[in-house]
């Protein structure tokens, strides 16, 4: 096969790497059987999925119109016709038998031609349904965890309210001896009702993320149902990230680019010999009879042979080639631009999640700050040291951090999702044995 570079530069290496080995089905390193199990169905029930699944049936059917073309065209004839009154006429019956067939001679390769770019396409078809099924893994596995961080959320917000709440009942408690001021209150119950508000709003995206997951699955929202783990599994170690090389022939969207590349270069060269002579032979065979019992007492048969050279179409097949050679150069340096961009989320996604570690760090040591803080001010509060606007500010903050936190690490997760996309190769949805495509998969 016609090996075609991209016009861009191949780095010798990514920026980082892990140790760990990315299967196929890389959400299977998160050890998650629930999860596991909404891909399976997605698979096997996705609408946007399946639709794409008939796109690679129809250019499965279009291949195979292709190859008929190699074949001659074979076909049958009958005619009959009765004359009355039959003296008056030659004879009282006209009936005609006969059988044809057409052949192309493929003298310089036109028609095997057409048949390969054929054979690219039906390829880049098969890559674009791969392509869609691992976009469909990222957003369910982005979906889910999302569900998880959002039940955390929940129960963080739960607590919160519940904390206030004491809080308030507690300084109600001092307001009468002067020690808290009327509008201390008032700013404890905002508190209060801020932490009502993220509920709300927690509790809503839990309901919008599950009807989500039940339209990736093929499921109606209302008949849709899952369990929900009490927290996200363990992050696995970082992936081994390759040789940019081995990102090119992996990735199934650069497949796709790839293959409909040779598809036009193909077109191309079926294109150029369309200005060399072509040859069709053709053989017919018929049977006649004036009489219904004699007409097949004998055949007449006529080979026949047919050679068409173009001399002067004023240039109309030169421009068609240079038409096909414009196609190929523009899937060329989309080609190219695809690659590139595959490079840079590769490393995008290196350098995020290197970088929400350190973010997850920081979080960490200012949460515990602010639980110290907010520790020491409220002894100095009941002793008299401080005003309750200081307490009533370290608690806010802490409970902001406290879901700033959560968010920060959901974003770590769906860093690493991207990281198994843009490194994965394709994968066996359970569909791919159907096809008659030559997968390497």
């Amino acid at each position: 096969m016609k090996v075609i570079e991209a016009p861009v530069g191949k780095p010798e290496s990514f920026s980082s790497t892990g140790y760990a080995v990315m299967p196929d089905k890389w959400w299977t390193t998160f050890r998650d059987e629930q999860l596991n199990i909404l891909m399976d169905s997605a698979f096997a029930n996705n609408m946007n999925l399946t639709s794409i699944w008939y796109q690679l049936k129809e250019a499965e059917a279009i291949r195979k119109t292709q190859s008929t073309f190699l074949l001659p065209d074979i076909e049958a004839n009958a005619q009959t016709a009765i004359s009355r009154p039959k003296p008056d006429f030659a004879g009282g019956e006209n009936t005609q038998l006969g059988l044809s067939a057409d052949y192309e001679v493929d003298l310089w390769g036109r028609i095997r031609t057409d048949l390969s770019a054929e054979d690219f396409r039906l390829q880049a078809t098969y890559y674009d349904y791969q392509a869609a099924a691992m976009t469909l893994s990222a957003e369910i596995a982005i979906v889910w965890f999302q569900l998880l961080t959002t039940k955390k959320q929940l129960k963080l917000a739960t607590q919160q309210i519940e904390t206030n709440q004491k809080i308030i009942t507690l300084i109600r408690a001092r307001f009468g001896g002067g020690q808290i001021k009327g509008v201390d209150i008032l700013r404890q119950r905002q508190l209060l009702e801020e932490a009502k508000d993220q509920y709300i709003i927690y509790e809503t995206n839990l309901n919008v993320l599950r009807n989500q997951l039940a339209v990736f699955t093929g499921v109606s929202p209302q008949d849709f149902t899952t369990e929900l783990r009490d927290s996200l599994p363990d992050l696995p170690d970082l992936p081994v990230t390759g040789l940019p090389l081995e990102l090119i022939r992996r990735r199934p969207d650069l497949q796709r680019e790839y293959n409909l590349l040779l598809a036009a270069d193909r077109d191309m060269a079926a294109v150029v010999r369309n200005k060399f002579p072509r040859l069709s032979l053709n053989l017919s065979m018929q049977a006649r009879s004036n009489e219904y019992r004699q007409l097949f007492s004998g055949w007449a048969y006529t080979l026949g042979a047919n050679l068409l050279a173009p001399i002067l179409y004023w240039g109309r097949l030169r421009a068609e080639v240079d038409r096909t050679e414009a196609v190929k150069m523009q899937q060329l340096y989309q080609y190219g631009q695809t690659v590139l961009t595959a490079f840079q989320e590769v490393e995008n996604a290196l350098i995020r999640e290197e970088n929400q570690f350190k973010r997850l760090d920081v979080l960490e040591n200012r949460l515990s700050m602010a639980e110290k803080v907010n520790k020491q001010l409220h002894i100095e509060f009941l002793n008299g040291f401080t005003e309750y606007l200081d307490v009533l500010l370290a608690l806010e903050q802490q409970q902001q951090l406290q879901r700033d936190w959560l968010e920060t690490q959901q974003e770590l997760y769906e860093i690493r999702i991207d990281l198994y996309r843009t490194l994965a190769g394709g994968f066996n949805t359970g569909r791919e044995n159907e096809a008659n495509t030559d997968s390497p998969n």
